[in-house]
């Protein structure tokens, strides 16, 4: 098993006042030759947006764009014609394709919006534009990861041109959970969301990162109650 740690404070950073964003992987302003991203895997920003603030009408093409709230209340608008507000407990997914113009917002006149959003390098090019918005409610059993994203329309949760898999677990202190990377052609990228576990030596803490390769599988600790998504993604 190879692994590489990236610890949440040596992360790159946007601060814009109204925005406070963490980027695990080189994006915009941030570079960083060592965090190009891990295989398919492009981009995780980690960010804050206060009340009534937010990105206005900016647009993408062939990339895969996933968004997960994490508190609050992320307002989108797209030139697909979609709208509506996405909160804790859903999970968001936005086929670029060919191209299409969207806006994130925040949702609330006060309180601040935390979302992860994360860019997955789609395996199909110029595909039609796609939206999907899922809640994961029902998906989400305590102390095991739970698929949320997928390469098969016929899933539970959502899906991706891409053959890659996302999970996501609270688990709690003292449980020790094995995960099965989907194919042998991937690796799995944790993002430690809240709490502490321990994979292969490395201890892991809220907003860690761990690079996962050359196995099959691996096997996470819980020392202290936590929250954990899985990114199992072609290298």
């Amino acid at each position: 098993m190879k692994t590489i740690y990236h610890a949440a404070n040596k992360r790159g950073g946007s601060h814009h006042g109204w925005l406070k964003s963490k980027h695990t992987f080189s994006f915009a302003d941030y570079y960083d030759p060592q965090r190009v991203g891990f295989g398919a895997l492009r981009v995780i920003n980690d960010d804050h947006v206060d009340g009534a603030m937010g990105f206005g009408d900016h647009s993408h093409a062939n990339m895969e764009i996933i968004s997960i709230p994490l508190s609050g209340r992320l307002q989108h608008a797209d030139s697909l014609g979609n709208h509506g507000i996405i909160k804790s407990g859903e999970i968001q997914v936005m086929s670029a394709g060919t191209g299409v113009v969207h806006s994130e917002m925040n949702g609330d006149e006060v309180e601040p919006v935390k979302f992860l959003q994360i860019w997955v390098m789609p395996n199909k090019l110029d595909v039609t534009p796609r939206y999907q918005q899922v809640s994961l409610v029902d998906l989400l059993h305590c102390n095991q990861f739970n698929q949320v994203l997928s390469p098969n329309p016929d899933d539970e949760g959502v899906w991706i041109h891409q053959n890659a898999w996302f999970s996501v677990g609270e688990f709690d202190k003292g449980v020790t959970c094995t995960y099965s990377i989907k194919s042998p052609l991937n690796g799995a990228y944790v993002f430690i969301i809240s709490g502490t576990v321990v994979i292969n030596g490395n201890t892991l803490s809220p907003r860690d990162g761990l690079a996962i390769s050359e196995t099959k599988n691996f096997t996470m600790d819980v020392i202290e109650n936590a929250q954990v998504l899985v990114m199992d993604v072609p290298l």
